[in-house]
């Protein structure tokens, strides 16, 4: 009895999926996908992650009006990233109406659907006709409906961007299969394939994970083991090129500023004297043991905070996982079996996995995995049909992959905030001395880097405790402040008070309403808050305001604005005097700003040596 709806079910999907199968659906798709991510980045409102208020922002600001070695690290460390990458949101919403912009953004994100599609075509192409267009395209949809590619829709974070790159590569390989399998031939194409990848990683260093794979997995073509060699090492020259024409400018710049090209990172390979032995600072989200390591799919399935600072629904990497050691065990049973993979997808197979194995070893950071989480769900079709007959196969992944994408629902995101027309805004006071003056960023958290392009230009801003010390980088900061005769001020984030913003908007409400206007509307809206909840409470309204009663924050909700920034203020305090410097008491004065419609208050403390220098 139970199977009948499930067999009603699947043959409704079959019959929807009928109108998909046909070259028309395809070319529908290729103008929707960008047009539909489009509008979702719009929807999702103003991009406002951490990321981009402490480095995306300012990195591209930097580079355009001559801030390297100028400014000291306000973006922290990641002041010292690429921003090749950032330059074009960074055009985008300097130029553009940020609602504009944004939309922009999302639709050049939704061009990894077709990419997705054309992958799973190349890999599909033995279907037969009643599955050969609509396979493909449901695939893609379910490779868009990743956790971490649409927690990053219209973001600046760059990893769904690059992500355009990668897997163009592995398109290319893919379209030139069989020029890659003839006797000597293929240069070309790998060539090309490792150009753009070596693009992608060149802006992005963290897709070095998937040029390594996408190299060994050439070992996967069928011809002889010396033309794979001849292959992987063509591939790798070409990524070596790709780099050089995205990064190699700012290696350079790097080298010739700070005598690292990767600085402050590898530095246990560069030896800069401005910064610690250090390989790759952040390790905290790669495995601790070997066991964590060879579970590692379920342990950031069930502890998402070990791969993420953002909490994701995800169920792809678990199946993935139990999928691959499933084929895994048939090969090495039955190594002859008429299912076993083919060329074709052992190379996808390959690259797949070992950018996994080097994404888990390196990094561990889950939205550096986007370009292998879009082709998960054929991975899935793939694997499963190496395991089943086709007909359970296409079962099976129907129903597995529709469980994986639906869980993802409703996806978190990095950040946004309402729009405004103006993506970044803020009242920046008048500086007495601009071309005298040091700002000094002594907290990390919040960022504030963003804030720097919309200071006077003369004005050198420098984050103290940005990322481990040692002496000759803390000796720069002292020459930095030294160096100029002041005023010079702490630049520190504000508080916002949430419980009054949230007060004035019902206070709007209730007043269009009515609400507020006699005793009956007061009783109708004590009435509701009682029902709703909220945090706020019905009160007599003050003599001459014309009104029967207004609305309050409840005692227990209000926020002391004065005590938080005073806080604040003091925290600054003990990070300073490390320094030798102090603020002036009472002296700090609070100004506006906005990431979108979200305001981001801040505040401007004067600075003074301190007496007793450490």
């Amino acid at each position: 009895m139970a199977a009948a709806p499930v067999a009603r079910l699947e043959a409704w999907f079959g019959r929807r999926c009928a109108r998909l199968n046909t070259a028309a659906a395809w070319r529908k798709a290729a103008w929707l996908a960008p047009l539909v991510f489009g509008l979702l980045s719009v929807l999702l409102g103003q991009d406002d992650n951490w990321d981009l208020r402490n480095y995306h922002l300012y990195n591209p600001y930097a580079v355009l009006h001559g801030r390297i070695g100028f400014d000291i690290a306000p973006g922290h460390w990641q002041s010292y990233f690429n921003p090749t990458l950032d330059f074009l949101y960074y055009g985008l919403v300097t130029h553009l109406p940020a609602p504009l912009a944004g939309f922009v953004m999302g639709a050049l994100h939704g061009l990894n659907f077709m990419l997705v599609l054309a992958v799973a075509a190349q890999m599909l192409n033995r279907l037969d006709h009643g599955e050969r267009h609509s396979a493909p395209l449901l695939l893609a949809v379910c490779g868009v409906c990743g956790a971490g590619f649409l927690a990053q829709v219209g973001a600046s974070t760059g990893d769904n961007m690059t992500a355009l790159l990668v897997l163009s590569a592995v398109l290319v390989l893919l379209r030139g299969w069989d020029t890659l399998q003839a006797p000597r031939g293929g240069n070309a194409v790998v060539l090309l394939a490792g150009l753009v990848m070596g693009l992608g990683t060149g802006l992005k260093l963290t897709n070095a994970t998937f040029a390594t794979g996408l190299c060994l997995a050439l070992f996967a073509v069928t011809v002889p083991w010396r033309a794979r060699l001849r292959l992987a090492f063509l591939f790798g020259v070409a990524v070596v090129a790709g780099i050089a024409i995205t990064a190699g400018w700012w290696f350079v710049t790097m080298w010739q500023t700070f005598g690292n090209p990767l600085f402050p990172q590898f530095n246990n390979i560069f030896h800069s004297p401005l910064a610690l032995e250090h390989g790759v600072i952040d390790d905290f989200h790669v495995p601790k043991t070997i066991w964590e390591a060879l579970a590692w799919p379920f342990v950031f399935t069930l502890h998402f905070e070990r791969v993420s600072e953002l909490k994701l629904r995800q169920l792809i990497w678990p199946v993935v996982y139990l999928l691959g050691l499933a084929v895994a065990l048939r090969l090495s049973w039955r190594r002859h079996g008429a299912l076993l993979p083919q060329a074709r997808e052992r190379f996808l197979l390959v690259f797949f996995f070992v950018s996994y194995v080097a994404w888990m070893k390196l990094f561990g950071i889950y939205r550096y995995l986007i370009p292998i989480e879009l082709l998960a769900p054929l991975v899935v079709w793939i694997l499963l049909h190496a395991l089943l007959e086709a007909s359970v196969a296409r079962r099976a992944a129907a129903w597995v992959l529709a469980v994986c994408a639906l869980v993802v629902f409703p996806f978190s995101t990095w950040g946004h905030s309402d729009w405004a027309w103006r993506g970044f805004s803020a009242d920046v006071p008048a500086f007495a001395q601009p071309d005298q003056t040091v700002v000094v960023m002594p907290i990390a958290d919040p960022p504030l880097g963003w804030l720097v392009e919309l200071l006077p230009r003369e004005i050198r801003v420098v984050s103290v405790d940005a990322f481990p010390e040692t002496p000759p980088w803390v000796e720069r900061i002292q020459q930095a402040i030294d160096g100029r005769r002041g005023p010079h001020y702490a630049l520190l984030s504000g508080t916002v008070d949430d419980a009054r913003r949230r007060l004035d908007i019902r206070l709007a409400l209730a007043g269009r309403l009515g609400l507020m206007d006699d005793d009956k509307g007061c009783r109708r809206l004590e009435w509701l808050l009682n029902k709703v909840r909220q945090r706020i409470q019905v009160a007599p309204a003050p003599a001459g305001s014309g009104r029967a009663c207004t609305l309050e924050t409840q005692p227990q909700y209000r926020i002391d604005v004065a005590q938080k920034n005073a806080d604040i203020v003091q925290r600054a305090r003990e990070v300073l005097a490390r320094y030798g410097l102090r603020i002036e008491a009472g002296a700090c004065t609070v100004h506006d700003a906005f990431t979108g419609a979200e305001a981001r208050p801040y505040q401007l403390c004067p600075l003074a040596r301190a007496q007793t220098p450490p």
